[in-house]
C-alpha cells in the first residue's frame, strides 16, 4: 500500500530533521507543512528529504488541510495517510505499528495511544492528561466510543479520510476526526505507542492560552455532535 505522511510544523527547526530521518522507508512521501514558521523549519525539512508546503494561516487544522489539498492534486493517490507531529515526541519508527491494522486487518482508522506505561515522565502535561480523559470519557458516554486518547500520531485510509470532510482549522482537528469516524461507522482501533518529551515548547499545552482554546474546541466538537 502507498503510505504518505503529513507533518504540520510550526517552528520545529530543531526537531523536524530527526523526525523525518526516523520515518520507515515503507513511506512513499513525507509532506511537511510549514505553518508560517519563523525559524529554519522549511530549510531543515527540505534538507531531510521532505516535500515542503507553506501554509501562512496558523493553525494545526489549517496545516493538515493544506497537506490534504496537496495529496488531492497528485495523479496517484495514497492508500494510507499518516499524521505525525514534528516535535519529536513520538517515535516515527513506530509508524509500521500504526499502519499494520489497516494493512493486515483492513481497519479504517488507527490512533496511536500514548498509554501511561509507555510515556516518559513529564512528556504529557496535566492539561493534556486531563483533557484526554475528559474528552474520551464524554465520547464513551455519548457515543459508546472506545477511544482512550486524542493522540496526533494516527493513520487512516485515504478514501475514508475524504469521507470525513474534515473542517477544523485549529485545535479541534484530532477530536473532529475521531467523532466523524464514529458517525461514519468507520472501523477503528488504538495501538499503544511510546511518547517522549518533545523538543521545544508545546504551542498548545505549553501555554495557558493554547490549553484553554484547545479545551474549548474539543468540548465544542463533542457537544455539537452529541446533539445532532
Amino acid at each position: 500500500m502507498r503510505v504518505k505522511v503529513i507533518i504540520p510544523a510550526f517552528n520545529e527547526a530543531a526537531s523536524i530533521g530527526k523526525v523525518i530521518s526516523e520515518i520507515p522507508e515503507v513511506v512513499d512521501e513525507v509532506v511537511v507543512v510549514n505553518n508560517n514558521s519563523t525559524d529554519a523549519t522549511e530549510k531543515n525539512a527540505e534538507a531531510a528529504g521532505a516535500t515542503v508546503l507553506f501554509e501562512p494561516r496558523k493553525g494545526y487544522g489549517y496545516a493538515c488541510l493544506k497537506g490534504m489539498e496537496y495529496l488531492a492534486e497528485q495523479t496517484v493517490k495514497p492508500d494510507i495517510v499518516v499524521f505525525l507531529d514534528g516535535d519529536y515526541s513520538d517515535y516515527p519508527s513506530e509508524l509500521t505499528k500504526i499502519t499494520a491494522p489497516i494493512i493486515d486487518d483492513n481497519i479504517d482508522f488507527v490512533v496511536g495511544a500514548r498509554v501511561k506505561r509507555l510515556r516518559d515522565k513529564g512528556s504529557m502535561t496535566f492539561p493534556q492528561i486531563f483533557g484526554n480523559w475528559l474528552a474520551t470519557s464524554l465520547m464513551k458516554l455519548f457515543f459508546n466510543a472506545r477511544f482512550t486518547d486524542l493522540g496526533p500520531f494516527r493513520a487512516i485510509k485515504y478514501k475514508k479520510l475524504l469521507v470525513l470532510n474534515m473542517q477544523d482549522k485549529t485545535y479541534g482537528w484530532t477530536i473532529e476526526m475521531q467523532l466523524k469516524a464514529i458517525k461514519q461507522h468507520l472501523t477503528y482501533t488504538e495501538i499503544p505507542v511510546r511518547y517522549k518529551n518533545r523538543i521545544g515548547i508545546s504551542k498548545v499545552s505549553g501555554t495557558v492560552k493554547g490549553a484553554i482554546f484547545a479545551g474549548v474546541k474539543i468540548l465544542g466538537w463533542i457537544f455539537k455532535y452529541s446533539f445532532k
